[in-house]
């Protein structure tokens, strides 16, 4: 299945892909954007917004005890300005089957 769109997707911001399942993987230059965005230090920031992968090769954003991601308020994103890459190509890089498909996300006009 072919996910990646001839136009760029302009996010609406419906909060459905903050609440699919599965890790969303930070990158060091992300946790040190996302810290200071929030206004904390790394180490508060860590402690209380992220886990270690399974494979404990570095850290994922935590979910609550529904699943969803701990930034999703409201259906909006607490960090939407500085969201981690995986979250900023949703869905464009994801591989989702068709029937599970459900972002609101509409293709940008072109040019």
């Amino acid at each position: 299945m072919n996910n990646h769109p001839a136009s760029p997707i302009a996010c609406v911001q419906c909060g459905a892909c903050c609440r699919q399942p599965g890790d969303v993987y930070l990158r060091d230059n992300e946790i040190d954007t996302i810290a200071h965005f929030l206004g904390l230090p790394i180490h508060d920031f860590t402690a209380a917004y992220t886990r270690l992968r399974a494979n404990r090769s570095g850290l994922v954003l935590a979910e609550t005890a529904d699943g969803a991601c701990i930034f999703l308020q409201e259906n909006l994103c607490r960090i939407q300005s500085v969201k981690p890459r995986q979250c900023r190509n949703y869905p464009e890089t994801w591989h989702i089957p068709k029937e599970e498909q459900f972002c609101r996300a509409r293709h940008a006009p072109a040019g």
